[in-house]
């Protein structure tokens, strides 16, 4: 299935639906992030994805990272709150969303680095290499975020 990413474009769809979702930034210990390069839109992103009704925010970052990287993580900390109406996500199946995505840090706890049906690559990236890969507007917010080292999440 394919994916359009629009921001603040008043061409883009009127969203059909709100969905929250959690995200991670996952480090190693060289301090690279793991970054996925999405199948749906050939952009790198954080491991992340839509909470199930049963998850709790927390839990639905570590089983997204578990299902896109093969990975296991703990969360260990708070990015921030990213809810920007501007930003509207168009899927080929009809569906046009509005996210409400909650992005925290995670440390690795095991597991084996291994592509999902959702990613063509994954990737350790030195945040100095990062302007160099094409992501969307709104994974180099919270990419940003992270690299700040803000003393309170972001709350927006």
């Amino acid at each position: 299935m394919a994916r359009t990413e629009y921001y603040d474009d008043p061409h883009a769809p009127e969203p059909n639906s709100m969905i929250v979702a959690a995200s991670a930034v996952v480090t190693d210990d060289k301090g690279r992030i793991l970054l996925q390069r999405r199948r749906d839109n050939d952009l790198w992103a954080l491991p992340g994805g839509g909470m199930d009704l049963g998850d709790s925010l927390p839990g639905t970052a570590v089983r997204e990272v578990k299902e896109e990287t093969g990975l296991d993580v703990e969360i260990t900390g708070l990015v921030g709150t990213y809810t920007d109406p501007r930003h509207i996500i168009e899927y080929s199946d009809g569906e046009i969303r509005r996210q409400f995505n909650v992005c925290f840090t995670a440390r690795i706890t095991g597991g084996e680095l291994a592509l999902s049906d959702e990613s063509t690559e994954l990737r350790f990236v030195a945040p100095a290499d990062l302007d160099a890969l094409p992501l969307h507007h709104t994974q180099r917010l919270r990419l940003q975020h992270f690299l700040e080292h803000r003393p309170a999440p972001y709350l927006g």
